[in-house]
């Protein structure tokens, strides 16, 4: 599917409605290219910022609202971050939905028509395949199931936070609230922004939830490459986890009692093991679960800390974006009490009320992806509106919905479901495919189920998320809890998406949990498409909270999570295939023991840490070719430079495009150019694992690709060193020296709608860079890009933060843009120079230094 974006270049699928005269669409694009270049002219000469700044929030004076109660003061640092003090909880979240507005509407927006199905709304026709996924994954009816099972206290949060929005679009409607609307006027011209809602808030939680949503994609090419290669193939190209090589990061699971109180959980002794198409749409509009997903965090006991006490670090990788998906603040009742609870800050999601990531005045958390399978697809058998299901045919539920379209009819989609969840064959080609051509079973292991019925196959899906969860009530449980037992009481709502949650407070405590919605599953294990038609299969239910692994106080000192294995083969419940390989892990946990030998650890310590380089596959690489020569001048001169390398994915690195080229191209050559059937290069953690094996088996047929004239491993090697050499002298010249990695996989910040409008003076409005990086895939400075398809990088460290708890006024913070979603605001990308460094900003919590850091003060109070 298209960007949104697209519609003002006419991208329209085939399936839908005839699309309106071409010569006004024609007179749209000329008209939008004329208009932004006269933007970009007028701002170039000075004479159209007021066209550009309008939208610009009012940071400064008073302004008096209608539904505060009391006075509120929001203090901006010269970045824009926001700290917001109120006497209630209706002040300050009614506060922080207007702050959020001022900021970022647009993007607040555009979120809740993503997730409601309704981007056809916006962008017309060109968005109704998408659309109809997201209608038949239904975040939005979900999300207002789950508002209303919330709780008196929890409403009132979410409702004061939607009155807060509202009261800034009161007085406000198009240009006057972003620029992208008076872009979007120009082929929307009757969009009218509609009052925020508190399941506006709630249904993003959902998108969020499907970018961590971890194998879904694995899943379903592990279905159709069983279609074209053997049991045992799979097998080597998806192998288990390397336990033997690469850390666990949970404990042998003792018990904490629920009501214990610090003193008495860490009395527990708990001790850790440790061992040496539609899809890409939702995708791009949301975040993919694809090469780069994942995150890092770490914590310190404060026995190896220079301060005496824990420090924390965390940085989740995320899809790029601009704005940011993140949005930071510090929301303070301004005497804390019972009645008013909130002393927190950290990152949040603009559209969202409360804190995702932070700290409080007691305690620090951070989150990882868990990377648990809580997604499964299922082979189901159709014969007209009904299904089998254990001998018998089941009436199928229907719904029908109605897609609105900008410019065009009315659309209607059916949707259907099973007992299991949605149907989504026939909503994308991968699973059309699955099927047309079904292999249900177990990767490497086709299972055993009741006989097949006759009739029509359809996938369906089932995922934790598209039942109702407790996670809108969580986040605020986590922003008050003020020891792990409050900690693990939030962490017991947080269902999705499933994260690794770690632990720190001011009493000196470091802990982990493992929270969410981790399926028991029935006679299969997830990894392939599963008979819908015999309930042996079906989920059993969910691992009991008690069962999930946690830890306090381990005696190693430190806890560091990576999405690597969470625990050994031991555990008694299944939990995924499909775990990080444990690259990052492993590189994290070597540079955190040799810091503590080093001794102390400091803040800066840890943020050289989320800054290393290193690359594990460039290591490898270097072994591999240490006394290869080819005969070809160039290309032995490249690899003279790769055999000198430090194996730091530095951007001003020349060996490091070296061997990342070579990575690509070993890859291709090995899995995907002249495969009959190729082999997805979609994460490049379990790449590398599968090319280490590789290497010790020289005679592996994978070696040979006869397509390419390669026989062999060593010519394999030759080959793809040659290409990679070509590669570079033609992208960046013939001389080796002058080759940067940083270049090559330079970032773009690019706006999640008009950035890939095809329309380059609208792309010049809202895109900004490139910018040169380091790092790398499984690398701990994640900068991922996918194999086979370029260098740029497209998956970041969205965030970085270092928290530290003997004074949260020494902790630092930042994100890969700014504050500001407004476009040519001095806090739109004022914070990308100091993330391209891996560098960090003080991060000012207690009311002091709060007011010293204060460039901006705005007075909120009530009108009249």
């Amino acid at each position: 599917m298209s960007n949104p974006a697209a519609a003002l270049t006419g991208d329209i699928p085939d399936e839908a409605p005839p699309r309106p005269r071409r010569g006004r669409r024609i007179g749209l694009i000329a008209y939008s290219v004329f208009v932004g270049v006269v933007v970009l002219a007028l701002i170039a000469a000075g004479v159209g910022v007021w066209f550009v700044n309008r939208s610009f929030p009012q940071t400064e004076g008073t302004i008096a609202l209608d539904g505060l109660s009391d006075t509120v003061t929001v203090q901006r640092t010269d970045l824009g971050i926001p700290t917001i003090t109120a006497g209630s909880t209706d002040d300050l979240f009614f506060a922080q939905g207007y702050v959020h507005a001022q900021d970022r509407f647009w993007e607040m927006d555009f979120r809740r028509h993503v997730t409601s199905g309704r981007l056809s709304e916006l962008f017309g026709q060109s968005q109704l395949g998408t659309d109809a996924f997201l209608r038949t994954l239904g975040w939005r009816a979900i999300a207002e199931q789950e508002v209303a099972a919330l709780d008196e206290t929890t409403l009132s949060y979410y409702q004061a936070y939607a009155d807060g929005v509202n009261a800034y679009l009161a007085d406000r409607d198009g240009a006057d609230v972003s620029l992208e609307y008076a872009v979007l006027g120009l082929q929307n011209s009757d969009y009218q922004i509609e009052p925020w809602t508190p399941a506006d808030s709630v249904a993003w939680l959902k998108a969020m939830a499907w970018d961590l949503r971890s194998n879904i994609e694995t899943e379903t090419e592990r279905a159709l490459l069983a279609t074209a290669y053997t049991d045992e193939e799979l097998l080597e190209l998806y192998p288990g986890y390397p336990f033997g090589e690469n850390p666990v990061i949970v404990p042998q699971i003792t018990d904490v009692p629920a009501a214990a109180d610090s003193e008495d959980a860490a009395a527990a002794g708990i001790r850790w093991t440790e061992v040496a198409d539609v899809v890409s749409a939702v995708s791009s509009l949301v975040g993919g679960a694809g090469e780069g997903i994942g995150s890092n965090s770490w914590v310190v006991a404060g026995d190896y800390t220079d301060t005496g006490m824990p420090l924390l670090a965390n940085d989740p990788h995320l899809g790029a974006s601009l704005p940011s998906v993140w949005y930071q603040s510090g929301l303070r009742c301004s005497a804390v009490s019972e009645a008013c609870p909130f002393d927190v800050a950290g990152f949040g999601f603009s559209g969202v009320p409360g804190i995702i990531i932070g700290h409080n005045a007691s305690i620090a958390w951070g989150f990882t992806n868990l990377t648990t399978d809580v997604v499964d697809l299922y082979i189901e058998k159709l014969d007209g509106d009904r299904y089998w299901r254990d001998g018998q045919l089941v009436d199928l539920d229907i719904r029908t919905e109605t897609l609105k379209v900008a410019g065009g009819d009315d659309v209607e989609v059916t949707i259907r479901s099973t007992v299991h969840g949605p149907i989504v064959s026939g909503l994308t080609a991968e699973f059309d495919a699955i099927a047309s051509d079904p292999v249900p079973g177990t990767a490497g292991a086709p299972i055993t189920a009741a006989a097949e019925p006759d009739g029509e196959t359809a996938v369906s899906i089932q995922w934790t998320a598209l039942q109702p969860g407790t996670t809108a009530s969580a986040i605020f449980d986590l922003n008050t809890a003020t020891d792990f037992t409050g900690f693990r009481a939030a962490a017991e709502k947080f269902v999705v998406p499933a994260q690794n949650l770690i632990y720190a407070d001011v009493t000196g405590n470091i802990g982990y949990q493992t929270p969410g919605q981790l399926p028991l599953r029935g006679a299969g294990d997830g990894s392939m498409p599963q008979p819908g038609w015999d309930s042996a299969y079906d989920w059993k239910g969910y691992i009991p909270f008690a069962d999930l692994p946690v830890a306090y106080n381990p005696d190693e000192g430190y806890i560091v999570t990576a999405n690597n294995a969470i625990v050994d083969e031991s555990y008694p419940h299944f939990l995924t295939r499909d775990w990080d390989y444990g690259w990052r892990a492993a590189r994290i946990d070597e540079l955190l023991q040799r810091a503590i030998a080093e001794g102390p650890v400091t803040a800066e310590v840890m943020r050289s840490i989320q800054a290393d380089n290193q690359s594990e596959i460039g290591k490898t690489l270097i072994t591999v070719f240490e006394d290869l020569r080819t005969g070809d001048e160039a290309t032995d001169a490249a690899l003279d430079l790769l055999r000198q390398w430090d194996a730091q994915n530095d951007a001003d690195s020349s060996a490091a495009a070296f061997a990342n080229v070579v990575w690509d191209e070993l890859a291709q050559n090995l899995f995907t150019r002249g495969r009959e059937v190729p082999v997805p290069l979609t994460n490049q953690s379990r790449q590398f694992l599968v090319v280490q094996n590789l290497l010790s088996d020289p005679d592996s047929p994978w070696w040979t690709n006869t397509e390419l004239g390669i026989s062999g491993q060593r010519a394999m090697l030759e080959a793809s060193a040659r290409s990679a050499t070509e590669f570079l002298t033609r992208a960046q010249g013939s001389n080796p020296l002058q080759w940067r990695w940083g270049d090559l996989h330079a970032i773009t910040l690019t706006h999640d709608t008009f950035g890939t409008s095809g329309i380059a003076p609208i792309e010049a409005l809202f895109n900004r860079g490139p910018f040169a990086v380091g790092g790398g895939s499984s690398v701990v400075n994640a900068t991922g890009w996918p194999l086979g398809g370029g260098f740029a990088t497209t998956t970041v460290p969205s965030m970085r933060m270092i928290v530290d708890l003997s004074d949260f006024d020494a902790s630092g913070w930042n994100h890969l843009t700014g504050a500001s979603g407004h476009a040519f605001h001095e806090n739109y990308t004022d914070q990308t120079a100091t993330w391209q460094t891996a560098q960090l900003t003080p991060w000012a919590f207690s009311p002091d230094a709060v007011t010293a850091a204060a460039e901006h003060t705005l007075t909120l109070e009530p009108a009249g």
